[in-house]
């Protein structure tokens, strides 16, 4: 099975990694397989899902073009620094050019144990890999960037988990790469500066290749991962997804969403919203994501200080002015987010939006029915959008500024439906889906899910059950990183 691997990332950057092998598994079995991402990256979809595919696919043998190796990086994880954590159940399998000239890192995650497994076993179960899956696909249909799963598939072993011996499974994903604010993090916690220019010169070739070369580039990168960084989050921050694990080693330098473990969508609004079993003081709730996101900017700011300027102080006063730029484009991304969703062509005063976000606080409104409701209200139909409030009392007046602003009501209803989804992954349904699967065997729930998640903006005839909020006496969903 001929796949023209490239391997920059090991050929350039030599003390970056480890080498690592595949360890093999007693019955790789491919379980999923994204066929029409497959097509895009060029690769051809019934050789993948020959032997020889799955066994590569899977983690049990690397084609003879592929150089696998862990990557090396550290992080701030929940606040407190570790200088050394890296990809010690994954691997980075090779690097693909697609037809259309972009690479694509192809990353195996679950793939066994490597020298930065620090005591983990290195495995993934079947539950969290197909949720990666899931809710990555849900998160491209809904023109989010994200790394993409490529397959699914099972190891033919028993991996022991919280809830006892589950399926072990490898999730095969693609992303433009795996360079985290964490990576640089890794060499400048060690004083090695040569390796952040290195690092830092390689990431600005793959992700920023106009600024190749260029006098101040170091500085232009802070400023541009930081605008695809503020870009991010403020989508997340529209359709109500929680990461749920924002820490520097998840934050990528191409600005995709990347590692979806403890993450869910927020259904009844509440910015103090969690998913993760261990986010005990709401570091990472849905409110607190922009702050975060300037924290870890903040991070890669002081990677990057010795390489913006050898006068420190310069160097601090020119990296604080770009992070609170950042600031200040989170801010712009996040009003034209919203204006988009309330059916603005342009842009719409921050104070409306700001209102409606007050209007929903303990009424227990559901996120995505709202915007869902709001064109038949825009229209003169508010009965549906009332009753997702426990005191629609301030509903009214809200609605009358909201129309005033957009003018012709059939228009701006279009344009709502346009950019607000129908479909979302619904934690009940989630949970549902993952449980069958898992316990059972039963891939059905899923495969449904997942066809409703990746046309979001189609409303289906017959399919309500994938719109609606979850019963009201539904449990809290809980998520785990899936070590």
């Amino acid at each position: 099975m001929p796949i023209a691997f490239d391997n920059s990332y090991a050929r350039d950057l030599t003390g970056a990694y480890v080498s690592v092998a595949p360890q093999g598994w007693p019955d790789p079995q491919l379980v999923l397989l994204n066929t029409a991402w497959a097509k895009h990256l060029g690769l051809d979809a019934a050789d993948l899902q020959t032997a020889e595919g799955v066994a590569m696919l899977s983690g049990h043998a690397a084609p003879k073009a592929a150089q696998p190796i862990a990557q090396a990086y550290a992080g701030h994880q929940f606040g407190g620094f570790s200088p050394q954590l890296g990809d010690g159940r994954a691997y980075l399998l090779g690097e693909i050019v697609a037809p259309d000239g972009l690479r694509h890192d192809l990353h195996l995650k679950g793939s066994g144990r490597t020298p930065f497994a620090r005591g983990g076993d290195g495995r993934a179960v079947l539950g969290p890999v197909l949720r990666e899956y899931l809710v990555s696909e849900a998160m491209a249909a809904l023109g989010i960037p994200t790394t993409r799963a490529l397959a699914a598939c099972t190891t033919g072993d028993r991996v022991l988990r919280q809830h006892g011996l589950e399926p072990g499974a490898v999730l095969a994903r693609t992303a433009a790469s795996h360079l985290r604010v964490g990576t640089l993090q890794f060499f400048a916690a060690r004083g090695q500066t040569d390796m952040v220019a290195r690092l830092a010169d390689y990431a600005i070739a793959r992700h920023d290749p106009d600024l190749v070369g260029q006098d101040g580039r170091y500085l232009a990168f802070l400023k541009r991962v930081g605008a695809r960084q503020a870009q991010l989050v403020a989508q997340w921050m529209g359709v109500g997804f929680v990461h749920g694990v924002m820490n520097t080693d998840n934050c990528t330098l191409s600005g995709e969403t990347i590692d979806y473990g403890p993450c869910a969508f927020m259904e009844r609004f509440d910015p103090a919203t969690v998913f993760s079993s261990i986010d005990y003081g709401g570091r990472y709730a849905y409110g607190n994501q922009p702050g975060i996101l300037l924290w870890n900017m903040s991070r890669l700011a002081e990677t990057l200080l010795p390489l913006i300027d050898p006068d420190q102080e310069r160097a601090i006063a020119l990296a604080t002015d770009a992070v609170e730029a950042i600031q200040e484009q989170y801010r712009a991304e996040w009003l034209a987010v919203f204006a988009r969703k309330l059916g603005f062509e342009g842009g719409c005063d921050a104070a409306l939006v700001e209102d409606m976000q007050t209007l929903w606080q303990g009424q227990g409104v559901d996120f995505t029915s709202f915007f869902q409701a709001l064109p038949d209200a825009v229209m003169g139909d508010e009965a549906t959008l009332a009753a997702l409030f426990t005191d629609p009392s301030g509903l009214p007046d809200w609605l009358a500024r909201l129309r005033i602003g957009l003018g012709n009501p059939d228009i701006a209803a279009q344009r709502m439906r346009a950019v607000n989804p129908v479909y979302i992954p619904r934690n009940h349904l989630v949970e549902h889906a993952l449980d069958a699967a898992s316990e059972h065997g039963d891939m059905d729930p899923f495969l449904s899910l997942l066809q409703h998640v990746q046309q979001p903006f189609t409303k289906c005839a017959g399919s309500e059950a994938f719109a609606g909020p979850a019963p009201v006496d539904a449990p809290t969903v809980v998520t785990f990183c899936g070590t």
